[in-house]
């Protein structure tokens, strides 16, 4: 069985812009060509795409680096250089992308969501889109533009129909393995879920219901107690919750104490659970108080007297040991869902669009005299491939003016003869503009 990993690191990679060609034209009885030197092809995207298809992170853990084609350089006779090509990461859905000081930035709880995490860097522009009627021979292009590189904190949130919430050793996963096609680890001792299992439950052959056993919770989960918030975000997203009381006496605390701290805990981890539909099943009841039921009773009926008795309001009781009242649950989890299915369901965050590159600018004093403007823009705008040329030194110029540079560098406190550093390239200011 493949190993389930719910954190994991990503690293995109876009791929880089390819740079513009510098050509002229080669004909016969032409003595000298006009440029027709090429764009380069924009460098290719990484994207994340939610699929049912894949249910862990396992696939990022040993190897979390996805990279993008590069573009290809331009060519002479203006030839355009082909792109490169995306490359799509399929993520499960319900996982969350934060950044590296946990900051969000998408949430990707519906199937075929789309979210770009590194856009490619833009293919630069060959000499021939710098031909003009000053400019006939222009011996220049620009450079491609670098694609983005960034590491982000992934984290799986498990999208399940009903969660089964209870304390440790209650008898989720026997629950789980009874009314699933689920095989989860089984034995008698606490914390034998240390990971989410998910099971598929038909009801009358009619529709399936995914149930998520979520490892046991302990008193003090909402505070991070034990791995507390690790199990607690597996419930966020069921439509139902399904809280299992031991009814052995083998957890300690009564069904009732049971029942009030399981509410406790997952309200206060995340409010809006604590008004989650819910159902309260009483397990282990061929271990009890020796209320033992005959296999023809009804579960329902059954519960009554467990309730009065263990002055607890329970919904329906189950044995996994003789399978008393677990084709009744799985019956009654089925109705409850077809009922929310005429209700909105859960409010799931939607995507957050995080800004990538800068298209502005940013200005900041590295020392006395130093000036460090960086952005997207600024940088492309002095990407050119030969700057020892007094046309293209013109050209970088009069793009840094538009963008507002030179303003801002004055009221920055620039004064003439201050160094200027753009895109690892240094200049001199003027003062002027």
């Amino acid at each position: 069985m493949a190993e389930f990993v719910d954190r994991a690191q990503l690293h995109a990679r876009s791929g880089d812009g390819g740079a513009g060609a510098v050509s002229f034209r080669r004909e016969a009885f032409v003595d000298k060509g006009g440029p027709d030197g090429g764009d380069g092809g924009d460098g290719g995207d990484v994207w994340l795409v939610s699929s049912v298809n894949v249910s862990s992170l396992i696939g990022f853990r040993d190897q979390p680096f996805r990279r993008a084609e590069d573009g290809v350089h331009g060519g002479s006779k203006k030839k355009i250089g082909h792109c490169g090509k995306d490359v799509e990461v399929e993520v499960p859905v319900g996982t969350v992308v934060r950044d590296l000081d946990g900051g969000l930035m998408v949430d990707l709880a519906e199937p075929n969501l789309r979210w770009r995490a590194a856009e490619g860097g833009h293919g630069g522009k060959g000499n021939a889109r710098f031909l003009s009627n000053s400019r006939r021979a222009p011996a220049f292009a620009e450079q491609g533009e670098p694609g983005e590189d960034f590491w982000f904190n992934l984290e799986l949130k498990l999208a399940a129909d009903v969660a089964l919430v209870g304390y440790p050793n209650v008898g989720k996963s026997s629950l789980i393995a009874a009314i699933s096609r689920a095989r989860p680890k089984i034995a008698d001792y606490p914390f034998t879920t240390l990971i989410p299992n998910l099971g598929v439950v038909q009801v009358d052959g009619s529709r399936d219901i995914v149930v998520a056993d979520v490892p046991g919770l302990i008193e003090g989960a909402a505070d991070g107690k034990g791995l507390g918030h690790e199990f607690l975000r597996h419930i966020e997203r069921s439509r139902l919750l399904a809280f299992i009381l031991d009814l052995s006496g083998a957890v300690g605390p009564t069904p009732l104490e049971q029942l009030e701290s399981l509410s406790h805990e997952v309200g206060a981890y995340l409010p809006e659970l604590a008004t989650r539909p819910r159902v309260i099943v009483g397990s282990k009841i061929d271990l009890s108080i020796g209320l033992n039921p005959d296999p023809g009773d009804d579960p329902y009926e059954v519960a009554k007297m467990f309730s009065e008795y263990y002055s607890v309001p329970l919904d329906i009781v189950t044995s996994t040991a003789t399978r008393f009242g677990t084709v009744e649950l799985s019956k009654r989890l089925a109705m409850l869902l077809a009922e929310l299915d005429t209700k909105p369901a859960p409010i799931a965050p939607k995507i957050v669009l995080r800004p990538t590159a800068s298209l502005g600018f940013e200005i900041s004093g590295q020392s006395d005299g130093v000036f460090i403007v960086s952005g997207r823009e600024v940088e492309r705008a002095v990407g050119l491939s030969d700057l020892n040329d007094p046309v293209a030194i013109q050209i970088v110029h009069d793009r840094l003016d538009r963008l507002g540079v030179y303003k801002s560098l004055r009221r920055f406190g620039a004064k003439a003869g201050d160094e200027v550093i753009i895109g690892g390239m240094s200049f001199e200011y003027d003062g002027e503009r």
